[in-house]
């Protein structure tokens, strides 16, 4: 860089005080900010500049040193004063960066775009052997492209951000921090990721052995919760599957697989190794909350604010914290709103902000966080998901169908989405297409692996239950209430419902074993009781002790119980007909409950 853009004068004029070689004073420059001993390197950075008479180079790394030592507006002076900002990429994005650290987006991007191309040359050996890959014609051109990606998304025009990081990765495909900002800003869909790796130039700028290790590594680190799925790395890595990095991404995976335990015994073997892990901490503290483990995260987050005050994770388990307490919403809201305004595009604390409302039915205020944090982040379904769950409370079935189509179209294999989807058609009496939409959630769900699902998905086995109920289909409405309670054998509803279907069969003694469960669980169970009662009924009927009564007669009178007129129902203690069952709470489909933290 040396000569580069320089001043003709001062060529022409050489400093008749610099007799002796500042080689090893650059050197030494060097070696204070490698250190990070910045007061050191500025000091001598400053005389190495008026030594050599304002050469590039110099001006260069004392602009460094001032932005180390936070002096932003010194260094962009310097450089600006200089007019490297338009004869230099690498001062050019310097001046940039540094305006970018004061929050003054459109003076840095101006910074960035004011280039005089007639001037712009290459770099000096010296800057280059040191900073830059010499093997590209453009080697500031991705860190620029990163830059502007920063500003615009600062400045909310997140599509000409999405763009500017593309287009950082595609002149340099290990611009990790690039691929990080849109992955964990949830700028891309799912499909849009998989087209972006699948478009980026790995063989053109990596040698052959790497292809796979930056490929993997990327499409490792792509959305967790489109669908379930397993994790394995590859046997010519095998080397990585102790990398935290790996490990943490399998855990997201569990986490997503509703595998609660299983994440929580990986991501607190990373904390065991690396207690402040930025990408574990946010994992880790959702799937404390999922467990309830309010011991543990309260010790978390009181040490997470002690040490790092500054950062929006503290606030965000603080606030996790709070909710997981009864009566303590609104500190929690408080929190979370304080994670959120740390980092306006931090994803679990807006979820979490939504859900603090949302359990308080507090529909509106719930939508508009939820609301918000679909704009910011446009490439996941949960917030969208959210929305629909929040007017499907609220019985705007319509509205709630549309949102889910939706995050359907965003996630078209999460076996949430496809849930939901479910419960709105069977809420619209299309027991077929409900069915299509539950079995498709339960294949999912099993693809992950063999063994027994986990209690997450009871609903999705009894909704299964009631829509082959309303089918009739008995025997596999009993197979899946029965799936259901073995995940959660504490369920009342399951019981009713298995109940509800040996009436349906006409098998009464079985119906009056299932509601005295279900009752024995929750004696307030209104529809159990009334079943029972019918039920009992009509077996005191069956095993009436008139020998003497015809045969038809007895029919008759079992037919009375079943199949009374509506008007003469509760004087005779009819069994309530199919839509009777599903208007009580207790067998109206369950919405499932969905994860809180993310």
């Amino acid at each position: 860089m040396a000569g580069e853009g320089g001043n003709s004068e001062a060529d022409e004029k050489q400093n008749p005080t610099c007799s002796f070689d500042l080689t090893k004073l650059r050197e030494k420059v060097r070696n204070y900010i490698d250190t990070h001993h910045y007061d050191s390197a500025l000091f001598w950075a400053d005389k190495i500049v008026s030594l050599s008479n304002g050469d590039v180079d110099d001006v260069y790394w004392y602009a460094q040193t001032l932005y180390q030592t936070g002096q932003y507006h010194r260094a962009s002076k310097l450089l600006r004063t200089a007019k490297l900002d338009k004869t230099n990429s690498a001062c050019r994005y310097l001046a940039g960066l540094c305006h970018y650290e004061c929050k003054e987006w459109q003076e840095s991007l101006n910074i960035l775009d004011m280039v005089d191309n007639n001037k712009l040359r290459s770099f000096a050996p010296c800057l280059s052997e040191s900073h830059i890959d010499t093997n590209n014609k453009e080697p500031m051109e991705h860190s620029i492209n990163l830059l502007r990606g920063k500003i615009y998304e600062a400045m909310d025009n997140r599509n000409l951000a999405v763009e500017c990081f593309r287009e950082a990765l595609r002149q340099d495909v290990y611009c990790f921090e690039a691929f990080d900002l849109l992955v964990n800003h949830h700028m891309l869909s799912a499909q849009e990721e998989r087209e972006l790796i699948d478009s980026l130039p790995f063989a053109l700028q990596c040698p052959e052995e790497e292809v796979e290790l930056v490929r993997f590594l990327y499409e490792n680190k792509v959305k967790k919760y489109n669908k379930p799925q397993n994790q394995s790395v590859p046997n010519s890595l095998c080397a990585l599957k102790e990398n935290l990095d790996v490990v943490v991404n399998l855990a997201e995976r569990h986490y997503y697989n509703c595998e609660f335990r299983d994440c929580y015994k990986i991501t607190s073997r990373v904390l065991s190794k690396d207690p402040y892990n930025s990408q574990c901490l946010p994992l880790h503290i959702a799937v404390l909350v999922e467990l309830k483990n309010l011991k543990e995260l309260f010790y978390l987050a009181h040490k997470l604010v002690d040490l790092y005050p500054n950062k929006p994770v503290s606030w965000f388990a603080v606030g996790c914290y709070y909710l997981l307490i009864p009566d303590n919403i609104e500190p929690g809201r408080r929190y979370l709103s304080k994670a959120t305004s740390m980092d306006r595009v931090y994803g679990p604390a807006w979820l979490a902000f939504g859900h603090s409302f949302a359990t308080e039915n507090e529909h509106d205020q719930a939508m508009a966080a939820y609301f918000t944090a679909s704009q910011l982040m446009k490439g996941c379904h949960l917030p969208i998901l959210y929305v629909g769950l929040e007017y499907g409370l609220t019985n705007n079935s319509k509205l709630a169908e549309r949102f889910f189509s939706q995050a359907l179209s965003i996630a078209p294999e999460d076996p949430f989405v496809l849930h939901e989807m479910g419960v709105i058609a069977f809420q619209n009496l299309d027991w077929i297409k409900a069915h299509h939409y539950f079995k498709e959630a339960l294949s999912k769900v099993e693809s992950v692996s063999d063994q027994i699902m986990v209690e997450k998905w009871e609903p999705l086995l009894n909704n299964l239950g009631h829509t082959c109920r309303k089918l009739k289909r008995y025997e596999e409405a009993l197979d899946y209430h029965r799936q259901a309670q073995v995940l959660s054998p504490q369920n009342p509803s399951t019981y009713s419902a298995i109940g509800y279907c040996y009436v349906l069969m006409g098998n009464n003694i079985m119906a009056v074993d299932y509601f005295d469960k279900a009752l024995g669980i929750r004696r307030d169970d209104t529809f159990s009781t009334t079943m029972l009662n019918n039920v009992m009924e009509a077996l005191m009927i069956e095993m009436c002790p008139c020998d003497d009564m015809p045969e038809e007669d007895m029919q008759v009178s079992k037919k009375i119980i079943f199949e009374t007129p509506e008007s003469h129902k509760e004087s005779r203690g009819g069994v309530p007909s199919e839509a009777e069952a599903d208007s009580s709470s207790i067998m109206v489909i369950e919405e499932l409950d969905m994860d809180e933290s993310d």
